[in-house]
């Protein structure tokens, strides 16, 4: 397995654990500007979230890295992207782009961490959809570090 150097947020919270995992997915981004992504294809995405805190949980963990893969690859693994209701709320329709979806994966996640006592905070989605091409989301506001 080849070692992933992921750039480092800067933040003052005592833990800091990253996950790597991958999924599968297709998607397609119906716009006009969009070139070839206007047709239906798919990438092995590969993930890196970052998560902090001060607090550690009654087992000794900061977040439980199994739960937090389980939420984004249960999801979207071997579908696509574009169904999923987090891009359609029957008003407004987010394309799938890398970024979106970065931020998407984001979302989800901090909607889990949100409900843990000890308050962790995701401040780093790093997603690569191509050997070439990747985002990296950082939240801003009442999020951010």
């Amino acid at each position: 397995m080849m070692q992933q150097i992921y750039p480092v947020t800067p933040h003052s919270y005592a833990y800091e654990l990253n996950k790597d995992f991958h999924f599968s997915a297709a998607h397609y981004i119906p716009h006009d500007q969009a070139g070839k992504c206007q047709q239906m294809h798919g990438h092995t995405y590969f993930t890196n979230i970052t998560v902090v805190g001060d607090e550690l949980d009654e087992t000794g963990f900061l977040v439980n890295f199994k739960q937090i893969k389980n939420l984004i690859h249960k999801r979207f693994d071997h579908g696509v992207i574009n169904y999923d209701s987090s891009f359609s709320d029957g008003q407004a329709v987010d394309f799938p782009t890398t970024e979106v979806v970065a931020r998407k994966i984001y979302e989800i996640i901090q909607d889990y961490l949100n409900g843990l006592q000890n308050k962790p905070k995701c401040i780093q989605v790093y997603l690569r959809e191509t050997p070439t091409s990747y985002c990296i989301y950082r939240p801003r506001g009442e999020n951010s570090i």
